[in-house]
């Protein structure tokens, strides 16, 4: 781990490549399945505690993989986001969910709002921070948050392998999708498979939206995740898409992609 890439082990903050130069700033907000001991693994069964309940299987890798390839800071959250989930404001009660798909949370259940208050000081306040800090440390910031998702969800199978996803401001977003057939053979969709309606946009709108930045949602399925030269290629084809779509946007910056 070099200077540029650290933890924070008292506020579970992940940065990399904190210097990285690209006015691109990539976050990842389900990027761990740690939970921390003292919530004694959240009531879960073993094998819960490693399903894509209590993280995004395969996007903290992603993450990582454009964030060398882009020269681009990443910020993560270090912890489960059934701990916190930091793509959501404290108001949501899916911030420390109580159910996940057909998982049942124990140690979400009846929390009290001094319990929900610690956490949002521990694990949501430091990360916001963070993420703050990484963009106001840049000119003309773009940023670009990384998800995965399950192939089936609740019984159905899911066709789209790569969602594109905005709320109000669909500039990025629009731009990626229409030059997305020159990048990739993949079904991309527009805000699918989730979309605002269902709050997954809250850090966009947090850190994006309401300052006028460029910004978009990738959600990639996380079968095309599951092995390191899948991740490196679809951090490849998307650094180059991206690149791309800035480009027609007419932006100027430190845009740069490392073979």
């Amino acid at each position: 781990m070099g200077p540029t890439d650290r933890k924070h082990t008292q506020d579970h903050v992940i940065i990399r490549n904190a210097e990285g130069g690209s006015n691109i700033v990539l976050v990842c907000e389900h990027a761990s399945a740690h939970i921390p001991k003292e919530y004694d693994g959240l009531g879960l069964s073993p094998s819960d505690r490693t399903s894509h309940a209590v993280w995004d299987p395969g996007a903290m890798a992603l993450a990582e993989e454009l964030s060398h390839q882009l020269h681009a800071p990443l910020v993560a959250s270090g912890v489960s986001r059934l701990i916190y989930d930091c793509n959501r404001p404290p108001s949501s009660p899916s911030a420390m969910p109580a159910r996940s798909e057909v998982i049942s949370v124990p140690g979400n259940t009846a929390l009290s709002q001094a319990e929900r208050d610690v956490r949002v000081a521990t694990f949501y306040a430091p990360f916001c921070g963070a993420l703050r800090d990484a963009i106001e440390s840049v000119d003309a910031p773009i940023l670009v948050t990384i998800h995965s998702y399950t192939p089936v969800f609740h019984g159905q199978t899911r066709a789209v392998e790569i969602g594109v996803l905005h709320d109000s401001d669909t500039r990025l977003a629009d731009a990626m999708l229409n030059i997305s057939h020159q990048h990739t053979s993949a079904n991309v969709q527009r805000n699918a498979p989730y979309g605002p309606e269902d709050g997954v946009t809250h850090t966009l709108k947090e850190h994006g939206v309401a300052h006028g930045h460029l910004n978009v949602m990738l959600e990639v399925r996380n079968d095309l995740l599951e092995t390191a030269a899948q991740q490196s290629e679809m951090a490849q084809m998307i650094s180059g898409w991206l690149l791309a779509a800035i480009a027609h946007l007419g932006v100027q910056g430190d845009l740069n992609c490392q073979a």
